[in-house]
């Protein structure tokens, strides 16, 4: 694969291209998740700029276009819920998360971040899609927004008068629908359908269906710089909702460069699109924009107009600071119900269909992870579901990885039919024993997750021996509570005035297992390069036993 950061300007007039055509995907969605997250139109916008920008020139993905997404949007919906007194505090924590996000890409967890569980990220995405369904409703259909979230619009949505609802606002919303889901193909290479619905759906708002409430004002010129402010009675909360914000932004967006690095044969740099994500977040912040990540559908037609260096995201932004010191008057007439109509659009797209449907041929606890992510999400709150829907995946993982770190334990004593891997020699002589030693063959990684059951099993074996042999010849990671488990193994067989021995320790199993001072149980003289040899020597004590 190509590596980034080669010479920028090597393919401008398609990076040209590809950030114009970005930049008219961009706009209405922009506006959209603005007017969505409670901050406004111009928030979505600014966000867009400082994100689109700054991701693309510090990032690690050279053709990513970033902005705005529709699990930021709601995460940050929920932030300006809870501090819908002191916006301050808002954006405090919106550079709070890119904050975290230079942090991460300085520590280096850039790789680490993309081992978040599908099946989280599956019910996590499910449940943002379906919250923005369910909070566009009301717009859709001509109403104004309720507080509290999903729950609170499913409230109102319930308790509302049908004799409330106008006729113009829901047939504006079904047009801008229609007009973005049956957009010709052979059109939406030189208008998208997100613009073209917007256009469409504004025209017909302006000259046909009026009385519709609009986005109103948006303010012009430059954006006013928002000092940071840390109260420290919501310090807790403010860093819980950063961190939040960090780790979706950061999932998001290495999910994207990963599609980016799939079209275009690249290799993205994954701490350093932390960075430029972070410093675009913290822009955004500090303007009053909406936090934003790599955005799929945006980097994808970015790719595919053209766009493969970062100039391609940097000219996107730049377009559409254009458009925000020029827009407003033209913005202000768009209908809340065309944008409502766009975002249910986004929504259903981030729904994990696939996932959804073959939910019933993935194996139930995996599925009940996500399912409880997903109820958990909608119903309760965004940092609980990722924090539950981890804990859960977490337990899930450990137990199949235990089974699966536990075939790597073998037990010989020279009758059983694991036998076979031992020599005819080794198992004659273990024959000749008589039960008194017992080989133990670690075989692969061991960790947590097999670490109770694994000191269980080898306790068992090694009752009534004389000698245990534990041969880590094929033995590879071990971790520390699996080698905890092993050292009270050891003195269980201490305690039952048994020889331990080991054999073909090495790298960093015994690196582990030295550390923890656990070989200082085994004497110098019961340490073998090869597991032959610590058998010929536990014959030789078993037969010094029965002199």
């Amino acid at each position: 694969m190509e590596t980034v950061r080669k010479n920028p300007f090597r393919n401008l007039k398609g990076d040209i291209f590809g950030g114009l055509t970005a930049a008219v995907i961009a706009l209405p969605l922009a506006l959209a998740f603005g007017v969505a997250s409670g901050l406004g139109p111009a928030a979505g916008l600014y966000g867009a700029i400082a994100t689109g920008f700054f991701a693309a020139v510090f990032g690690g993905t050279p053709a990513q276009v970033s902005g705005p997404t529709g699990p930021m949007t709601v995460v940050m919906g929920a932030v300006v819920a809870a501090h819908a007194g002191t916006m301050p505090e808002a954006f405090a924590i919106v550079m709070l998360g890119g904050a975290f996000q230079i942090l991460f890409g300085f520590a280096k967890v850039g790789h680490y971040v993309r081992y978040t569980p599908y099946s989280v990220v599956s019910g996590f995405m499910t449940g943002i899609g379906l919250i923005i369904i369910i909070i566009q409703a009301l717009p859709f259909l001509g109403l104004p927004a309720a507080d509290g979230g999903p729950v609170g619009a499913v409230r109102a949505l319930l308790h509302m008068d049908p004799h409330t609802i106008g006729m113009n606002a829901p047939v504006l919303a079904v047009l801008s629908l229609v007009t973005i889901v049956l957009w010709p193909q052979a059109l939406r290479r030189f208008v998208p359908s997100p613009l073209a619905a917007l256009l469409v759906g504004t025209l017909a708002g302006v000259f046909l269906l009026k009385g519709v409430p609009t986005i109103g004002a948006i303010p012009a010129g430059l954006p006013d710089l928002h000092v940071p402010v840390f109260s420290f009675e919501h310090l807790g909360g403010m860093v819980q909702a950063g961190l939040v914000l960090a780790l979706l932004g950061s999932i998001d967006s290495l999910l994207t460069s990963l599609v980016a690095d799939s079209i275009t044969r690249t290799a993205h740099d994954s701490n350093q699109e932390l960075i430029g994500q972070g410093i675009g977040n913290m822009v955004a912040g500090l303007i009053g924009g909406l936090p934003g990540a790599g955005a799929t559908m945006r980097t994808v037609i970015n790719v595919r107009a053209g766009g493969r260096t970062p100039i391609s995201g940097a000219i996107h932004a730049l377009v559409l600071l254009t458009l925000a010191l020029g827009l407003g008057p033209l913005a202000a007439q768009i209908p809340l119900a065309v944008l409502a109509g766009i975002l249910m659009k986004v929504g259903w797209d981030i729904i994990d269909w696939g996932y959804l449907k073959h939910v019933h041929m993935v194996p139930r606890d995996k599925a009940v992870v996500m399912i409880i992510t997903f109820l958990m999400t909608v119903f309760v709150d965004l940092i609980t579901a990722v924090a539950v829907g981890i804990i859960l995946a977490a337990f899930v993982n450990s137990r199949a990885l235990s089974e699966e770190q536990l075939k790597g334990v073998h037990h010989h004593s020279g009758e059983g039919d694991d036998d076979a891997i031992l020599t005819e020699e080794e198992r004659d002589l273990l024959r000749q024993a008589k039960g008194r030693v017992i080989v133990t063959r670690l075989r692969g990684a061991f960790s947590y997750a097999s670490a109770r059951e694994l000191g269980r099993r080898v306790s068992q074996q090694i009752l009534g021996r004389l000698v245990d042999i534990y041969d880590f010849s094929e033995a590879g990671y071990i971790d520390p509570s699996a080698a905890m488990a092993l050292d009270d193994v050891f003195k269980q067989a201490k305690l039952g005035n048994q020889t331990i021995m080991v054999a073909g320790l090495s790298g960093k199993a015994k690196k582990t297992l030295e550390g923890f001072g656990i070989l200082d149980l085994v004497e110098r003289e019961h340490r073998f390069e090869t597991r032959h040899e610590a058998i010929l020597a536990a014959l030789d004590l078993v037969a010094r036993e029965n002199a």
